[in-house]
Parts: structure tokens; C-alpha cells; sequence
């Protein structure tokens, strides 16, 4: 409503008038009886209705006792029959095309006719036909050259003198009364309950009517430019399903009706000759062509007394469409560009991307490229990427009439804004609508909770204010975990712009929670902590902490954009700015984390090697403890008898000890396992886990006998029922695949219950 943006919404109507495209007509529109506008498509609200479909009959007129059965959820319009209508296929009423039926109140004589629309299927495969009053029923009407009947008022009551037991009730008591007519006269053969669906009216919060009524309507410009856009790729949609959506809303494309009876609103710049008025207002149609008795002009009539301005605002949509072009230079500098030369769209349109939700495709993005193309003779932007609408964990529409959207400040408030920004976009997949669940917000918070320890971890283990995360790293003091998880941030850059480029967000979000989380806290913090013991190697201490601040500042970088608040604050409390370098305007940093490698440290290809079979051998090793219920005991012992492991793997030993939570890892060429010692392969060799002293044996027993004896029953369980011919060839092959899976399963189970109880003997 800026002064210079109404300037634009007038310049524009004015201008498509004048080019023939805006004309005032007598259309079928959305109609709200409670607010008593006209409202857009996109303003019904698909509600599903438990209603009632009634069955009534038409008599069949000169053909005594023979009557037409009609199914119809609106017995209140039958005053606005004119017609009755068949498929021209159904051979049940093949005979009847051509006659008449007689309506029964007001009663009269109407044809019966065949229209392709019909569905045979549904209902009795009769249709009463209320040409004013149904969208569908209208169109039958023009191809029948049908009589056009309204019989409601614009609030919804009966308009119908001729019935005056009707007249002038509302629409849903007089569905009742209409019901109670039908039966009194014998015509209502029954009332069946019917679920169906009835556009409601976002603003008036009531069903909304088809109404024939007198308004402003838009033929579309640059139609097939802003087709071509789309069609050529010169407008890429993503994802790319929606690109063929628009393409065929465009192949059948219908004019707009832009004007509302609101208060509020873009007035239409539109004036009538004062003794005029009442006619012209009232017209069949009003265009260009009657530019001689009126005033259509951005400015008002220089003699006002003489002229009455139309009481219509435009749709909301109609200065929205301008939106690309009318926010960065005013309606002066578009007309006389040379004599204003500073228009900011010469600097920003087009723009590169459009962000939004597909529900809007075609009342926002396809006439913002029309406009465009029409007042800027090119497209507005180069990419169109359509959000994911956030459901309920019902999967319906969130609305404020279902009170299921919850309010954004209250989750603000609970998980801060990062962890509600974040966890929004870490489930939200190209081209599929998200199912709220206000347990991935937590899991926002706890991700940002994750990155505040870790950079508060790294204050804590060394503030050595000389190391900055331009540092220059001591090559020489590389552990391969340094190199691996540098490594792991080189791949983490690439990874995220192959995401970027795809537009897949939340693949961005994912790949940043998976390197922060595990890759980085849960492997590489946690193998990198002897480097901070008190007896620890000063350089190697010093290489660490340089690491961790280049991977901090880096991941830091990478976040911004997702989690900006924490990230900003941070990137200032680490000192990563220098004290006066805010992260969002840093550079990020485009080369190699990985240093140039000396000659004394392994290459990183080599590093990473041997770090993911020291990290695999790890989780061998806790699921061993874990099946000896052994997980939480630091005085286990891990001994390697043999001789043949990697020569590498002799100096990582305390790092893997530290990993799997055990008192020592050694290597004991002279160990002679006893019979049934827990063991397990690892990457790096044959592992035994010596039970003596830290377990009650025979509990232990007790309690692997106890599983069995659970594990037996379900695998008896699923022996007989796959020894069942009746269940094997006659159950549905899903189901006897289930049962072959299970019983694999618990095959599993129960050969290693029966191997670890051995080894307790």
C-alpha cells in the first residue's frame, strides 16, 4: 500500500484496459454469502462434509407414472433447474433424451438432455442441472444454450417468490424444507448419508456458493511467453514435476476475476458518468470500447462531481504479481528510463531464485512471470524452488480452524530459533510435504546444544590465543585421525555444493548434522583426547587444537546459513573474526583443509584407511561388550596373539583402548586363549576379551539361558507356521516373506546365544 506501489497497481490496470485485456462481465465466481465477495480459488478451503445425498424423482411429462430418479446433495436450488441430464452413452435413459421432466416446484416443464459430463457412476447417473448455481451445471448451460435461474440472494437466503414457503430462508433450512416438500408430494424416495467435499470460505468460514455475478475479469497477457519460459528451461522448476503442473494450468488458462467487494484494498481506478452509473454498472459487459462514458484513468476526473467511482478493491493477487519489478523502480523511472537512469531493477531483475510453497503456483509465481514478460519483456527469475507444505502428524493442512498449527514464537521460545530453523530444514525433502513432529525441533536444539559443548570443549582443552584457524599446521605433527577428519571436511564442502546445486536442502541439513555429530564429536574428539594428558606431546597437542579450529571456524561457515544466530555468536567468542570480522560477511574459504603433507606423515588417502579400521574395529569391539553385558566396565582387557597385524596399527592401540572404553588393548604373541574366550574380527586382527574376574559366570549363564529359552519359542513359533501348507499357499506373499525373514532372524539369534553360552564353559 506504499504510495509508489499503488501507482504501480493503477498504471497496470489502466494499461490492460486500454489494450482490451480487462473488462467487466457477468462470470461465475466464488462467492462468499457471509462476507459477501467475491474470493479466489486459493481462498477455498477443501472441507470434507458428512452430508446427505437425497434421492428424488422428476416426473416424465405425457408419459403418466413414469418418473427420473436424481441423486443431489442440494435439493434447495431445484427452483434453479433448467434442465435434467444423461450421458449420452447410458442406454438406461437413452429413450428419455429429447423429452422433458417436470420440476416440481416452481412446477414446470424442463428438457432432458445429454451432456458428455454426466458420470454415470455416481448417484443414479441423473443430474439436475442449476446452471447459476454450479460451476459445472454452468458450463452444461452454455453448451445447451440453458435459461439461467438464480435463486439465492447474495447472503445465502432463498430468492424465490414463486415459493413462498421458500423465500427468503436460509440455504441450509431451506435444504430441510425443500426435503419435507419432496416427501409430502411423494417425490423423495430415500436420504442416504454421504461423505463428500465442500469448498469453505477462508474468510467467512462458511461454505462458499458458485455465483453468477457482475465483475472485473483480466484476460491474460504474455501468455505464451511465460509458457515458453517454462517449457524451454529458460525457468527451471524445482523439483520438476510442478514444471509440468504449470504447464498444463497455462495450455487452460481462464481469465482472472480481479475485483472484490471489500473495504480494504486497491480501489479500481474506474469512474462512471454520474447519470450513467446505474446502467453502466449493470451492463452485460463493459470494456475499452465503452471508454467514452467512463473515466479509466491512475489519476480521479478532474471534475469529480460529475463522475462515481466503482465500490470494487482488486484481488490481493493483482499487486502481488508486480511484485519483481514494482518493489525496485518506480512507474516514472519504467516509462522515461533514460531520464532515470537509477532504477534498482536494472541492478536485480531478474533475479536468480523464487522460494515458495506449490500451492500458489498459479495464483502468484505463473502471473509474476506473465507480468514480467509484459512489462519487462523478460522473465522475472531464472529459478522457481517450491518448499514442502508442513502438515500435522496427521497429514492434513495446517489451519488455524483445525487449531493444529502451532505457534512459531512458542516453539521459538521452547528450542530457540536456530533449533526451529534447522530442524525444519533438516526434514523438509525436495518435492514431498513435511509431517509435523515437534520431536525434530528438539533434535534442532540438541544439535545446537552439541555445537556450543564442542566449541566450549575446545576453550577448555587449550586458549592458546596464537592459534587462529588460519594457522599454519605443523605437518609433521599430524596424527591420521587429524588428516581423517580434515579430509572429511574436504568432503563435506563438496558434498554441500553438489546438495546446493540440487536444491536439496535438507541433504545440505542432513550432511552437516552427520559430519558435526559422529564424524567429528563422536570419532574424532573422542580419539584425539590423549593429546591433552598432562604427559602428552606439546606439538602434537598444539597440531590438535589447530585442527579442531580449522574444522570449527569451517563448519561454522558451512551452518551460517542454517542456524545464524548461534553461529554468529560463536565465530565471536572463539575469535575466529579477529575481533571485528562478522561470519556473515567472511569469505568462506575455498581451498584444501588438508594441508601439503612432509615426507614424515602418511598421505591422507593412507590416513583414512587406517583410521576407518581403527573406528570399525571400535564398534566390533563395543558390540562385543555389549553382548556380555560387559558394556559399561572400563576394566576390560582386549589382547591380539598374533603377529601379523599391520605395523601401523601397534602405535594406535591406546587410541582404539580409548574408543571401546576398555582398560588396555596389548598385543601377546605367547596368548594361549582358553576354550570359548569371547573374541572377535577386526580390521586389524583377531581380538580376545578374557572374562575372568569381571563377570558372575554363572549369572551370566542364567541370563543368556533365560534369552534362549525366549528365542526358541519364537523361533518355534516361526517354524510352524512356515510348516503350514494352509498358511504357505494361501497367505498373501508379503506375509509368507515376513515369515521367512523371521524365521531367518531368529535362526541367527539363537546359533549366537548358543555359541556365547559355550564360550562360558
Amino acid at each position: 500500500m506504499d504510495p509508489e506501489y499503488i501507482k504501480w497497481v493503477q498504471h497496470v490496470f489502466v494499461d490492460l484496459f486500454n489494450k482490451g485485456l480487462i473488462y467487466r462481465g457477468k462470470r461465475m465466481v466464488n462467492w462468499c454469502p457471509k462476507t459477501l465477495t467475491a474470493i479466489s480459488d486459493e481462498e477455498v478451503i477443501p472441507t470434507p462434509q458428512k452430508s446427505k445425498l437425497y434421492y428424488m424423482r422428476y416426473a416424465v411429462a405425457g408419459e403418466p407414472g413414469r418418473f427420473v430418479e436424481i441423486a443431489t446433495t442440494r435439493p434447495e436450488t431445484l427452483m434453479g433447474d433448467t434442465a435434467v441430464a444423461v450421458n449420452p452413452n447410458d442406454k438406461r435413459y437413452a429413450d428419455l433424451v429429447g423429452k422433458t421432466a417436470v420440476r416440481p416446484f416452481p412446477e414446470t416443464e424442463i428438457p432432458i438432455i445429454a451432456d458428455e459430463h454426466i458420470d454415470p457412476e455416481f448417484g443414479t447417473g441423473v443430474l439436475k442441472v442449476t446452471p447459476a448455481h454450479d460451476k459445472a451445471d454452468y458450463e452444461i448451460g452454455l453448451r445447451a444454450n440453458l435459461e439461467i435461474i438464480d435463486v439465492l440472494h447474495p447472503d445465502g437466503r432463498i430468492n424465490c417468490p414463486e415459493c413462498p414457503d421458500l423465500d427468503g430462508l436460509d440455504r441450509f433450512e431451506a435444504r430441510d424444507k425443500a426435503t419435507e416438500k419432496l416427501e409430502s408430494m411423494g417425490l423423495l424416495d430415500k436420504v442416504d448419508d454421504y461423505e463428500n467435499t465442500v469448498g469453505f470460505s477462508e474468510r467467512g468460514h462458511v461454505p462458499i456458493e458458485p455465483r453468477l455475478s457482475m465483475q472485473w475479469f483480466l484476460k491474460y497477457p504474455s501468455v505464451k511467453e511465460a509458457t515458453d519460459a517454462v517449457a524451454h528451461n529458460n525457468i527451471v522448476m524445482r523439483p520438476e514435476r510442478w514444471r509440468k503442473t504449470y504447464l498444463h494450468w497455462m495450455e487452460n488458462i481462464q481469465d482472472w476475476c480481479i475485483s472484490r467487494q471489500l473495504w480494504w484494498g486497491h480501489r479500481v481506478p474506474v469512474w462512471y458518468q454520474k447519470e450513467k452509473a446505474g446502467a453502466l454498472k449493470n451492463a452485460e459487459s463493459l470494456d475499452s470500447s465503452h471508454a467514452a462514458d467512463l473515466h479509466v484513468s491512475t489519476e480521479p476526473p478532474t471534475d469529480p462531481e460529475n463522475w462515481v467511482q466503482d465500490d470494487d478493491v482488486l484481488d490481493t493477487w493483482f499487486s502481488s504479481w508486480l511484485w519483481p519489478f514494482a518493489t525496485m523502480e518506480t512507474v516514472d523511472q519504467h516509462l522515461d528510463p533514460e531520464n532515470n537512469p537509477d532504477a534498482t531493477s536494472r541492478c536485480f531483475y531478474p533475479t536468480s531464485d523464487l522460494v515458495t510453497g506449490p500451492d500458489i503456483i498459479f495464483f502468484w509465481v505463473a502471473r509474476m512471470i506473465m507480468a514480467g514478460f509484459e512489462y519487462k519483456k523478460e522473465l522475472p527469475f531464472k529459478n522457481v524452488f517450491f518448499t514442502a507444505l508442513i502438515r500435522d502428524i496427521q497429514g492434513r493442512k495446517m489451519s488455524k480452524s483445525l487449531g493444529n498449527s502451532p505457534d512459531p514464537l512458542d516453539l521459538i521460545a521452547k528450542y530457540g530459533a536456530d533449533g526451529l530453523r534447522f530442524g525444519l530444514m533438516r526434514i523438509a525433502p525436495l518435492g514431498t510435504d513435511v509431517r509435523f513432529d515437534e520431536k525434530q525441533i528438539e533434535e534442532g536444539r540438541n544439535f545446537a546444544n552439541k555445537l556450543w559443548n564442542a566449541a566450549r570443549y575446545r576453550q577448555m582443552v587449550g586458549d592458546n590465543q596464537e592459534l587462529t584457524a588460519n594457522s599454519q599446521l605443523l605437518t609433521a605433527s599430524l596424527s591420521i585421525y587429524d588428516l581423517d577428519i580434515l579430509a572429511k571436511l574436504d568432503d563435506l564442502a563438496t558434498n554441500l555444493e553438489t546438495a546446493y546445486t540440487n536444491y536439496r536442502f535438507n541433504d545440505v541439513g542432513q550432511l552437516l548434522y552427520e559430519f558435526f555429530w559422529s564424524n567429528y564429536c563422536d570419532w574424532y574428539l573422542e580419539a584425539v583426547k590423549n593429546n591433552f594428558k598432562p604427559d602428552a606431546d606439546p606439538k602434537r597437542k598444539t597440531a590438535t587444537l589447530t585442527v579442531m579450529d580449522t574444522v570449527l571456524s569451517r563448519f561454522l561457515q558451512h551452518l551460517h546459513p542454517f542456524m545464524p544466530h548461534i553461529t554468529e555468536e560463536l565465530w565471536e567468542k572463539m575469535g575466529y573474526g579477529n575481533g571485528n570480522d562478522f561470519l556473515m560477511l567472511t569469505p568462506a574459504v575455498g581451498d584444501s583443509a588438508v594441508p601439503a603433507i612432509a615426507d614424515r606423515c602418511p598421505n591422507p588417502d593412507q590416513a583414512r584407511q587406517q583410521v576407518e579400521a581403527i573406528y570399525q574395529s571400535a564398534r566390533v569391539l563395543r558390540n562385543l561388550k555389549a553382548e556380555y553385558n560387559v558394556a559399561a566396565n572400563k576394566n576390560i582387557r582386549f589382547i591380539i596373539p598374533s603377529t601379523e597385524t599391520a605395523p601401523w596399527s601397534e602405535q594406535e592401540l591406546s587410541t582404539l583402548a580409548l574408543l571401546t572404553g576398555a582398560k588396555e588393548i596389548a598385543t601377546d604373541p605367547s596368548f594361549q586363549a582358553d576354550k570359548g574366550t569371547p573374541s572377535a574380527l577386526t580390521p586389524i586382527g583377531q581380538l580376545f576379551m578374557p572374562l575372568e574376574g569381571l563377570i558372575d559366570v554363572e549369572a551370566e549363564k542364567s541370563r543368556l539361558n533365560n534369552e534362549l529359552a525366549k528365542v526358541e519359542k519364537e523361533f518355534s513359533k516361526a517354524q510352524a507356521k512356515l510348516n503350514n501348507p494352509n498358511f504357505v499357499e494361501r497367505a498373501k506373499p508379503e506375509a509368507v516373506t515376513k515369515a521367512r525373514a523371521d524365521l531367518a532372524s531368529w535362526t541367527e539369534k539363537r546359533e549366537q546365544l548358543n555359541a556365547m553360552i559355550t564360550s562360558l564353559h
